[in-house]
C-alpha cells in the first residue's frame, strides 16, 4: 500500500471518530499530539484528506468516505499533481483547470451528485449571494489575510519579502498570503499586523462614515468582543476611543487583554456579560459607537471550517436569529443620541442579516440605516460577511 493510501485510511479512521463537537483543527492537533509517529508530511496529507471529506458538505453523503475524499480532491485541484496515485486513469484524463468541467465529470461518474447538495439551504441565503459562485467556493481553500497596522507598511512588506513568502497586495493595508504561511517569529503579531479576513477589513469603509460634530473621545463598546480584532480595527480607523469590551466568557477577555497589550491598547473596560438573557449585566453608561458583531451560524466562513457545514442543522438558523434579536434588543438602549451602531455577522442567511436588520430598526423610531452590504468574499478566497451601519438621530 502506498503512503498516500495509508494516509487516506488513517484519515477515514479519524473522520469516523470525529463528532464535530470541537473544531476539526483542534481535534487533529490533539490526535497528532497523542500519536507521535506521524511526521510533518504525514500530518499534512492526513489533514488534507480530512478537510476534503467535509468540503463535500452534504453531497454524496451515502457514499463511502474514500469516494467522497477523492471527489472533493478532484474538485479542489486544477491538476492531479501528487494525488494522481489515488485516481483511475479515466479521472486523470478528465482533469481540467476548469471547475465547471470537473463538476460535469463528477456528475457523469456519480449521477446522484448535485452541487446544490453541498450546501442544501440555498432557499435561506440572501438574494444578493450568487448561489453558483458561493457553492463552488466550498472547494477553494481561503487565503490568509493580514491587515498592516498604521506606521508599519514599508517595513512589514520588506520583512515578508525577505522571507520569500508569496503575497498579493489587495489594498494599501491588505495582503493575501497562502493559507499555510507562517508569520510567527518574523513579524510582531498584533503590533505590526493583524491577521484579519479581507471582508472583515472591508468594514473599515463603513467605519470611515462615522463622524461627530466636534472632536471628542468616543465612548466605544465592542459588545461581542471575542478576540478583539474589531476593536483594534476601530482604534486604527477612528482613534481616540474610550473602550469597553464585553463577552460571555471571562477566558476570552483574559486572552483579549494580552492581545490588546501587544496592539498598544493599554486602557479598556472589560465586562463579562451574557447579552442574550432578559436582564443582563450592562455597562452603566451610553455609547457613541457600538460594534455588535453577533454570534451567528458562521456560514460565510465554512470554507475555513467545512466540518461546520457538514454537521449544521437547518433548525440552527432560527436559533441564531432569535439569539441575535435578544442581544440587539438589550444593546440598543445604550446607544446615545447621535451615536452609531454597526451590526455584523459572518453569515449568508437572510434570517440572520436583512431580517434582523429590520428587527433592529423597529426597536427605536430614531434609528436610521446609513448603509447595509454583503461583503462577498467567495469570489476572492475570503469569508462572506454582512454589515449594516445605523445612526440614532439626536
Amino acid at each position: 500500500m502506498s503512503y498516500l493510501n495509508q494516509h487516506l485510511q488513517t484519515a477515514i479512521g479519524i473522520i469516523d471518530a470525529y463528532d464535530g463537537v470541537v473544531p476539526l483543527a483542534a481535534y487533529l492537533k490533539n490526535h497528532f499530539a497523542a500519536n507521535k509517529k506521524y511526521g510533518s508530511k504525514d500530518r499534512k496529507n492526513i489533514t488534507h484528506f480530512c478537510y476534503a471529506f467535509f468540503r463535500l458538505g452534504h453531497a454524496l453523503k451515502n457514499h463511502p468516505p474514500d469516494q467522497r475524499i477523492r471527489v472533493s480532491i478532484f474538485l479542489q485541484s486544477k491538476e492531479p499533481g501528487s494525488w494522481s496515485i489515488l485516481f483511475e486513469h479515466s479521472w486523470l484524463e478528465a482533469w481540467s483547470d476548469s471547475i465547471d468541467e470537473r463538476l460535469a465529470f463528477v456528475k457523469t461518474a456519480f449521477p446522484d451528485f448535485q452541487l446544490e447538495h453541498v450546501f442544501p439551504w440555498l432557499t435561506q441565503i440572501a438574494k444578493e449571494i450568487d448561489p453558483s459562485g458561493f457553492l463552488k467556493s466550498a472547494f477553494v481553500q481561503p487565503d490568509l489575510f493580514i491587515r498592516i497596522r498604521p506606521g508599519h507598511h514599508k517595513k512589514l512588506i520588506q520583512k515578508i519579502a525577505d522571507q520569500q513568502i508569496p503575497f498579493l497586495q489587495l489594498s494599501e493595508h491588505c495582503l493575501a498570503l497562502p493559507s499555510t504561511s507562517k508569520l510567527e517569529g518574523i513579524v510582531a503579531m498584533d503590533q505590526e499586523l493583524v491577521v484579519q479576513d479581507a471582508s472583515s477589513q472591508s468594514i473599515a469603509q463603513l467605519l470611515k462614515q462615522i463622524s461627530f460634530e466636534q472632536k471628542k473621545r468616543i465612548a466605544f463598546w465592542d459588545c461581542c468582543a471575542a478576540s478583539g480584532g474589531k476593536t483594534i480595527l476601530t482604534q486604527d480607523i477612528l482613534g481616540n476611543l474610550d473602550i469597553t469590551v464585553s463577552d460571555i466568557r471571562s477566558s476570552i477577555l483574559h486572552n483579549l487583554s494580552h492581545r490588546f497589550q501587544r496592539a498598544g491598547i493599554q486602557h479598556f473596560h472589560p465586562i463579562v456579560a451574557d447579552l442574550s438573557v432578559e436582564k443582563p449585566s450592562l455597562p452603566q453608561k451610553k455609547f457613541d459607537f457600538i460594534f455588535c458583531d453577533v454570534p451567528c451560524s458562521g456560514s460565510g466562513t465554512w470554507g475555513r471550517t467545512p466540518e461546520q457545514l457538514y454537521f449544521f442543522k437547518e433548525s440552527n438558523i432560527a436559533t441564531f436569529a432569535k439569539l441575535q434579536q435578544s442581544i440587539l434588543k438589550n444593546v440598543i438602549p445604550l446607544l446615545a443620541p447621535g451615536g452609531y451602531l454597526l451590526f455584523s455577522t459572518c453569515s449568508v442567511f437572510q434570517a440572520e442579516n436583512d431580517s434582523n436588520l429590520d428587527f433592529l430598526l423597529n426597536q427605536d423610531p430614531h434609528l436610521k440605516l446609513m448603509e447595509a452590504q454583503y461583503l462577498k468574499g467567495y469570489g476572492m478566497k475570503a469569508d462572506t460577511m454582512y454589515a449594516a451601519l445605523i445612526k440614532k438621530n439626536a
